[in-house]
């Protein structure tokens, strides 16, 4: 995906994310975020925009975050607010223009586009499941994408770069530390090998031989369910299940 495509998913999943949260009594629960309100999402949301548009504006992390203040306004026009200041620091910079990121090897501009497009679509998912609404179809690009960016920035990488969150699986890995056995995950015509150990997760393109598990799915679904807003039977799971739970439970640790 280039990074315009990306703008125009990130618009069109902000709008929907609004709308459905505009839909719906800001104090409805989130079922896919246990102990959140449709408030707190909407707030959530608004907090991250901001932060990275501070951290494009400043090239520093702001400290402390969140600001005081934005307690204060109106969920629903705080988000507004904060897509307005994104977008306008994404407009005012190139892609390629130099960007402070936590993912070491893309340190630009495009970094951030790609992630507000996919933290957007995941969010725009939460709100459409508090409001009661039929979940959208992610499109295609956009999913695949998605779950290319959860499985090597997310969990490849984070399991390196976050050991204290990975070590929390401690007791409860079931790959040994050869890090022989493998989790196929294939999403339309895009395969990923996952070859997990209790240290790191080494994620590689195409379909590996003789997995534990092989997850499949319409790569809407298969995004979903990697990032915990579906059931098992919204994928197709070929071999041992505790192998496809094992790869959820990895993947919380990383992205909470």
């Amino acid at each position: 995906m280039d990074d315009s495509r990306y703008l125009e998913c990130l618009s069109a999943d902000y709008g929907d994310l609004r709308d459905a949260a505009s839909s719906v009594e800001l104090t409805a629960l989130v079922p896919s975020c246990p102990g959140w309100t449709v408030s707190d999402l909407v707030v959530h949301v608004a907090q991250v925009y901001l932060h990275k548009a501070a951290i494009m504006r400043t090239g520093q992390v702001p400290e402390p975050w969140p600001p005081a203040g934005l307690a204060a306004e109106v969920p629903l026009a705080l988000l507004g607010r904060a897509y307005g200041a994104l977008r306008g620091e994404f407009r005012a910079r190139e892609p390629g223009s130099p960007a402070l990121t936590w993912y070491d090897p893309d340190q630009t501009v495009a970094f951030w586009i790609r992630r507000m497009a996919q933290e957007t679509a995941v969010h725009r998912m939460d709100a459409e499941l508090a409001a009661g609404l039929p979940v959208t179809v992610a499109p295609a690009d956009l999913a695949v994408d998605g779950v290319d960016e959860v499985l090597k920035r997310m969990l490849a990488f984070g399991s390196a770069a976050w050991p204290e969150e990975f070590a929390q699986m401690a007791g409860e890995h079931l790959a040994s530390e050869g890090g022989q056995d493998t989790i196929t995950v294939i999403a339309g015509q895009a395969a990923w090998t996952i070859r997990p150990s209790p240290r790191r997760v080494m994620v590689e393109d195409g379909a590996g031989d003789d997995p534990r598990v092989v997850v499949e799915g319409r790569p809407d679904r298969l995004l979903r369910w990697l990032w915990g807003r579906a059931c098992d039977d919204t994928v197709r799971l070929t071999g041992d299940p505790a192998w496809a739970d094992y790869l959820r439970r990895m993947l919380a640790a990383v992205t909470r």
